[in-house]
C-alpha cells in the first residue's frame, strides 16, 4: 500500500464542485450526506463500511442521478450499538421526509442495512448487499482488545483498519480505489473509527426478514476481500432466492474499482423492484453530461439474472444494451417496462446518438493525449535537425 494520500481523481474534484455535502444534527448525532437526483423518486441510500465515508460512493451518485435516480450517500455517525443505529437512522429519514427506501450497503454497511430492514421492515423496499455478513462473532473473536477501543489512539485504529486491506501489488484500478479509501480514513477522527469498530464487533446477528428474497440483490467480488468467504456464503445461503451479481475482480471497494459494472447492477436492481427513473428536471445535470455517462455504464458482467418479464439481452450478452432493454416490444406484456424510464437513446439515423457522441469525445481525448505524448519527441527531432543545419552552415 502506498504511503501518504494521493492526489484526488479528476472526476472526484468535478463531483465535489457539483454536488453539495450536507450536514445536519439530529439529537447528539451529526449526519454528513450527499443527496442528488429527482426528489420525487424513492432514494437509493448507500451505507459504507468501516473505512468508508459518504464520498466513496461519488461514482454511483454521478452515474445514477444522470439516469433519473435519486441517490443518498451517508457517513455512519458516532453510534455505538445496533439499536442506536436503527433509531438514529430512522430519525435521519424522518428529518428528510423519506419513508420508503432502497438500501445499498457494503461490508459493515450491508450488515447495518440488514439490521435496519429487520427492525423497520415497512420502510425498506429492497436491498443490495455487497461483500457483507450476517453476524459479528468472527470479528469480535479477532479483536480481543475491543473493550478498550474507545481509549485507543487514532493512529493505531487507522493502522488496524488498513491492515485488513491486502498489501502488495494490485491491478491499477484496484490500487486507485485503495488509495482513495486510505485518503478518506485519514480524515476520520478517533471517535469515528472506534464507534465503527464497536458496531463491527458488538455481538449481534441478523434475524428473519419480512422482505422477500426477490427484492434482494447480492453483489460480491470473486477476488480477495477483507470479509471472509465463509461469511459471504452465509448471506447467499440465507437468501437463496436473491439475485446474484458476481464481479470477477474489484477487491474490497468495487464501487470505486469497478464502477461501470456496479452502477449497471444497481440500475437493473432498481428497475426490477419498480423504481421509475425521472429523466427530466435533474438538478446539476445537463444533456451533455447524460450523453457522456450513458456510454460509461454499458459495460457489465454476465452473471446477473434476467429481469422478470424481459429478455436476457441486458444480462447475459456480456454487455448491457440500453436500447434493447428499453424497448417495449420484447417484454411479454410485463409491467417492468414502466419502471425503465424514458429511453433517451432512441435517435433517428440523421441524429447522432449519445453513444456516438461519447465515442467521438473519447476519440478526441485520445488524439490530444497522443499529440501531447509525441510533443517531446517531435521537439527533440526538430532540435536535432536545427543542430545539424548549424554545423553544416559553419563548416561551409
Amino acid at each position: 500500500m502506498k504511503a501518504g494520500v494521493s492526489q484526488a481523481p479528476g472526476d472526484y474534484v468535478y463531483f465535489k464542485s457539483q454536488v453539495p455535502l450536507h450536514k445536519i444534527s439530529i439529537g447528539n448525532k451529526q449526519w454528513r450526506y450527499y443527496d442528488f437526483g429527482p426528489k420525487s423518486v424513492p432514494p437509493l441510500i448507500c451505507i459504507p463500511g468501516i473505512a468508508g465515508t459518504a464520498d466513496v460512493y461519488y461514482k454511483q451518485i454521478m452515474s445514477l442521478s444522470i439516469k433519473g435516480y435519486r441517490v443518498i450517500s451517508v457517513d455512519i455517525p458516532r453510534i455505538w450499538n445496533h439499536m442506536e443505529w436503527v433509531q438514529s437512522f430512522e430519525k435521519f429519514l424522518d428529518t428528510l421526509s423519506i419513508y420508503h427506501i432502497h438500501l445499498y450497503g457494503t461490508s459493515l454497511g450491508g450488515f447495518l442495512a440488514l439490521v435496519f430492514a429487520q427492525h423497520r421492515p415497512r420502510r425498506v423496499k429492497s436491498l443490495v448487499l455487497s461483500n457483507t455478513f450476517l453476524e459479528t462473532h468472527k470479528f469480535a473473536a479477532a479483536m480481543p482488545w475491543s473493550p478498550i477501543v474507545n481509549w485507543t489512539p487514532a493512529f493505531l485504529l487507522k493502522r488496524y483498519i488498513l491492515s485488513g486491506i491486502r498489501d502488495g501489488s494490485h491491478e491499477p484500478f484496484i490500487a486507485d480505489s485503495i488509495d482513495f479509501v486510505v485518503g478518506q480514513v485519514e480524515i476520520l477522527s478517533s471517535d469515528d473509527l472506534s464507534s465503527r469498530l464497536k458496531l463491527n464487533v458488538n455481538a449481534a446477528s441478523v434475524g428473519p426478514l419480512s422482505l422477500s428474497d426477490s427484492f434482494i440483490t447480492i453483489m460480491d467480488t470473486n477476488d480477495y476481500c477483507a470479509v471472509p468467504q465463509q461469511l459471504k456464503d452465509q448471506v447467499s445461503e440465507r437468501f437463496p432466492g436473491a439475485r446474484r451479481a458476481i464481479l470477477k475482480t474489484g477487491g474490497d471497494f468495487p464501487f470505486l474499482s469497478r464502477p461501470d459494472e456496479v452502477n449497471l447492477y444497481l440500475q437493473l436492481h432498481l428497475r426490477r423492484v419498480g423504481v421509475e427513473a425521472q429523466l427530466d428536471n435533474q438538478p446539476g445535470t445537463s444533456k451533455d453530461d447524460g450523453a457522456d455517462q450513458s456510454t460509461d455504464d454499458n459495460q457489465g458482467g454476465n452473471n446477473f439474472d434476467s429481469l422478470p418479464g424481459q429478455r436476457n439481452d441486458g444480462a447475459n450478452d456480456g454487455a448491457y444494451q440500453p436500447k434493447t432493454s428499453g424497448q417495449n416490444g420484447d417484454n411479454n406484456g410485463s409491467d417492468e417496462t414502466k419502471s425503465s424510464g424514458p429511453n433517451t437513446d432512441n435517435t433517428s439515423g440523421s441524429v447522432l446518438s449519445s453513444e456516438d457522441i461519447g465515442i467521438m469525445k473519447e476519440f478526441m481525448a485520445f488524439q490530444l493525449l497522443v499529440q501531447a505524448s509525441l510533443f517531446p519527441v517531435m521537439l527533440q527531432h526538430q532540435m536535432g535537425v536545427f543542430s545539424v543545419s548549424c554545423k553544416m552552415l559553419f563548416n561551409v
